[in-house]
């Protein structure tokens, strides 16, 4: 470098320095002392150079941000603690027996029929839908189905948009998500309850039938909703009732585990439920009408109650001048008839 060329790198130095202190300042402006600095920026090499290690290094974060594959016994005790659902577990069962078959045979490099792991989830909400399609997921992860087994919830809002041309874009933004994964759409149904010139919801069904079939190595499409809705829903679409084969009915729950999933959750925040409280739980949830019933939400509805519940504890020990441990722990009768009687 002669002496021209040393001078003008000096100076170029000076303008970057001159430059960053002025965004400092702009910053700090803006923002407070406590604003983010920009980093220097690294040195240009004059030619690009290609890194050897480059696609080793994509490949090892690629690893980092795929979940590590469980045990079939670890998920499959885990299906089994599930409060009711028997009816949901046989077949959950069934479908793992399927899915390792199939992962079988391709190991050994036999022929697989195709395996259609596409499911229709129907029943009333709070009754696990959810739950039970991102078990499916991480199941189907762990058999090598699914290259990461994750999740993706989504709704008519997150798919559908309001102009033409635009609800495929949302939901192929979607499905790119869902690659690799579980796509659970909750109440499918009203994709096509519309039926109007003005409702794209056709078109978000047509864009995730595409992708199920381009896509059928490695992404699995749970549709969700109530019972009826649904039938009609599958059966509004050639596409639809090809593609979905597989059927699950989520009934809803009795009282009796109603009130095993609300002393669950009392155990789990370490809460202890006096045996009158229990019995008058019971009676509650077996004395709501179909009307009230339809509207409880299940599972939901209990986590509803169980927060009612410990508000009603909270106003209970707010009026006493000392409050011990067992005094928090302790649910009483009277926190659950002032909950579940307002």
């Amino acid at each position: 470098m002669d002496k021209k060329d040393e001078i003008i790198a000096r100076q170029m130095e000076l303008i970057r320095s001159m430059t960053e202190q002025n965004l400092r300042r702009v910053g700090t402006d803006l923002w407070g002392s406590s604003a983010r600095q920009p980093e220097k920026p690294a040195p240009a090499d004059p030619v690009p150079q290609e890194t050897p290690n480059a696609d080793k290094a994509a490949k090892e974060a690629a690893c980092k941000d795929t979940p590590e594959r469980e045990s079939m016994e670890a998920l499959q005790e885990e299906l089994d603690g599930y409060i009711g659902l028997e009816n949901v577990k046989r077949e959950v069962r069934s479908l793992m027996n399927i899915a390792r078959v199939y992962q079988k045979r391709r190991e050994n490099d036999l022929p697989t029929a195709d395996l259609s792991l596409h499911m229709v989830f129907s029943g009333n909400p709070g009754t696990g839908k959810t739950m039970i399609a991102r078990l499916m997921a991480r199941v189907y992860h762990t058999l090598g189905i699914l290259s990461k087994g994750h999740l993706v919830e989504v709704d008519r809002s997150g798919l559908v948009a309001g102009y033409v041309g635009q609800t495929a874009i949302k939901t192929s933004k979607v499905l790119e998500q869902a690659a690799g994964g579980v796509l659970f759409v909750d109440e499918a149904y009203t994709l096509t309850a519309g039926g109007s010139e003005n409702d794209f919801g056709q078109e978000a069904v047509d864009t995730i039938l595409k992708a199920m079939e381009d896509n059928r190595d490695d992404l699995v499409v749970i549709v969700a909703g109530y019972t009826q809705q649904m039938h009609a829903f599958i059966e509004s679409n050639p596409g639809l009732r090809s593609r979905f084969n597989r059927y699950l009915e989520f009934t809803d729950y009795t009282p009796g585990e109603m009130l095993e999933i609300f002393t669950r959750n009392c155990k789990k925040s370490c809460y202890e439920l006096e045996e009158a409280g229990r019995r008058a739980l019971l009676s509650y949830f077996e004395n709501m009408t179909d009307v009230q019933r339809c509207s409880f939400g299940n599972a939901r509805g209990v986590r509803n109650v169980f927060e009612r519940v410990l508000s009603c504890q909270a106003n209970r020990l707010a009026e006493k001048e000392t409050v011990s441990r067992e005094d928090l722990m302790q649910i009483l009768m009277a926190d659950v008839t002032a909950a579940v009687n307002p």
